[in-house]
């Protein structure tokens, strides 16, 4: 199966959530909302990795984080698509110097898009899926 089939359907997302302040979260949430209607896109979240197309990881990637962060991919049907959301995700943001603090989530586990920001805006989210599904097609 290659990553062209994860475009016939929509795509089910699972929400890795590894100690964030909340801020991404509730930027989820808004472009879940009939405002930015994500799911124009066919985008659901699901509860759990085994029905996910995709992996949205938030938060900086604690040490209990970690070994849960590499069990959930690897438990996860492939092709998936991971996405890093927010700095702390990509780049540990704020809490570079935090005690708690590992590795950044691409480090752990291949990390196909970024969607920057503290916390990213909703049209970022939206630009973030875009670039997603095109890399997915091959576009870009």
């Amino acid at each position: 199966m290659n990553k062209l089939k994860i475009l016939t359907k929509s795509i089910w997302v699972f929400h890795f959530a590894s100690g964030p302040c909340n801020n991404c979260d509730i930027e989820i949430l808004d472009v879940l909302t009939p405002r930015f209607d994500a799911e124009r896109f066919g985008i659901k979240l699901v509860g759990s990795i085994k029905h996910a197309d995709a992996m949205l990881i938030t938060g900086m990637i604690t040490r209990k984080g970690a070994p849960r962060l590499k069990e959930i991919y690897e438990a996860a049907p492939k092709p998936i698509a991971v996405i890093a959301f927010g700095s702390c995700a990509s780049s540990q943001g704020i809490f570079k110097q935090s005690y708690n603090r590992t590795i950044p989530a691409d480090e752990i586990v291949p990390v196909d898009a970024y969607i920057p920001g503290c916390p990213p805006r909703p049209e970022a989210i939206l630009d973030g899926v875009v670039k997603v599904i095109k890399k997915l097609r091959g576009e870009i």
